[in-house]
């Protein structure tokens, strides 16, 4: 229990031991610990809540321009609207990211916050309530052990030292047993200090066996007192450890969107719109629309009029361009039939409008070679250059590629470009190192 003594170098070597003097300050610092874990927890609940935000915001950034895009883009059925489906989704998804957020914020933030404000109450010279009277009962309780332990290990110091005294009375007294110049006087005294060391070994034996049986005697109740410091101890670490796994099973409801409904839905509903799209019937529509099945009016053959010959005026040839009549063709059989069926268009159908046609000319082609590299896109709006804005940065950061920066928490810098679709933006230090930086790392300065 009690450390034991080197005599080769005449100190006490201690062991690590709780019941050491001392040694209970590790259940005291626990409950300082205590506390800076909610802090940290709290910090790390903080900064998932600014990632569901900042995901949030980047899915609906997404979701509006690509169904910007898809809107401006070619129209073609029934594919296009399941693609728009994928942006809705986007969208809903969205909605639920934020509130993840509101939740993480508003109860699980809420929730540590106040029960370490309850379970930790600060004293005015500082430092904790409940660590102060850890400390004390500690204290308390070794207090009449201690002293004994002290008497302990003064009496065992007395006694080995005494041993050492006799030991080297010994040799002094065989050695001059040797020394013929030593007249019997002087052997006289060595004898008497050999009997002497002898004595004061008895009586220092003697009394270290005392001390220690008067330190077996109060063991028993020094354990006791410690053993019920430590359960009190105990007892409040478990209050925090139990609060925390309550606390990060919340966590886990609020992250977990697989056992939402709404959530499921959402896919649920993707699903059935994606299945809705039908490839045959967008070929059909293609084929009635733009290709061999729209209605023609295929040339006949057509008497002489006077009235015919007559010169057309440029407005009129445009609107003959819309569809000529033409007459004085002799069909028979099957294909007879299938062009007067072609010709025999109602009104409400020539009037339909269809999607403006493109060319297969490069000037005019939103899908030439230069697009389909990924180049350029036809529908993107022209960037206008971001102001420059000054920022402080809100987290250390430390730059893991050769174009990111560094910088710590507090530092000020220059955004140069706004944010971009993954998060970053770019950005100048002081020194004038350009770079780019976490968007969420920083807020603008006011």
């Amino acid at each position: 229990m009690s450390g034991s003594y080197d005599d080769s170098v005449g100190v006490e070597v201690s062991s690590d031991s709780f019941w050491e003097v001392g040694n209970y300050k590790r259940t005291v610092k626990r409950i300082d610990d205590g506390h800076r874990l909610c802090s940290d927890l709290m910090n790390c609940i903080h900064e998932r809540a600014r990632i569901e935000k900042a995901y949030a915001q980047q899915l609906t950034e997404w979701a509006k321009r690509w169904k910007q895009l898809v809107e401006k883009g070619p129209q073609y059925g029934t594919v296009e609207k399941a693609w728009h489906a994928v942006m809705s989704e986007a969208e809903k998804v969205s909605e639920l990211h934020l509130d993840i957020k509101s939740a993480l914020m508003n109860e699980d933030f809420e929730k540590i916050k106040n029960w370490q404000k309850e379970a930790f109450h600060k004293q005015m010279i500082g430092g904790f309530k409940e660590t102060k009277e850890a400390e004390d009962g500690y204290r308390k309780a070794q207090k009449p052990w201690a002293k004994k332990l002290k008497e302990v290990e003064a009496a065992k110091k007395a006694y080995h030292a005494a041993c050492k005294e006799e030991k080297l009375a010994i040799s002094r007294e065989m050695n001059s047993k040797a020394d013929p110049a030593l007249n019997p006087e002087q052997l006289k005294k060595l004898q008497d200090k050999v009997e002497k060391s002898k004595q004061d070994v008895l009586k220092t034996k003697e009394k270290y066996e005392k001390s220690l049986k008067d330190l077996d005697h109060v063991t028993p109740q020094y354990m006791e007192n410690m053993e019920q410091v430590f359960e009190q101890c105990q007892q409040f670490e478990e209050k925090r450890l139990r609060f925390f796994r309550e606390v990060l099973l919340e966590v886990q409801k609020h992250l977990d969107l697989s056992n939402d409904v709404s959530y499921k839905n959402i896919y649920r509903e993707l699903e059935q719109n994606i299945k809705t799209a039908d490839a045959i019937e967008d070929l059909r529509w293609f084929r009635a629309n733009h290709g061999p099945g729209m209605s023609m009016n295929w040339p006949q053959f057509e008497e002489w009029s006077a009235d015919f010959n007559r010169t057309l005026s440029r407005r009129e040839k445009k609107k003959a361009s819309d569809g000529v009549t033409l007459t004085g063709v002799n069909q028979t059989g099957d294909q007879a039939s299938q062009h007067t069926k072609h010709s025999s268009v109602s009104s409400s159908e020539k009037n339909q409008s269809y999607p403006t046609e493109w060319s297969d000319e490069e000037s005019s082609n939103p899908f030439s070679s230069t697009d389909a590299n990924g180049d350029t896109n036809p529908f993107d709006e022209d960037a206008s250059p971001a102001m420059e804005v000054r920022v402080r940065a809100l987290y250390d950061y430390e730059g893991q590629e050769h174009d990111e920066l560094s910088f710590k928490a507090g530092d000020e810098l220059t955004k140069t470009e706004d944010e971009d679709e993954q998060g970053w933006c770019k950005g100048r230090l002081d020194n004038g190192q350009v770079g780019l930086y976490p968007a969420n790392y920083v807020e603008a300065i006011q």
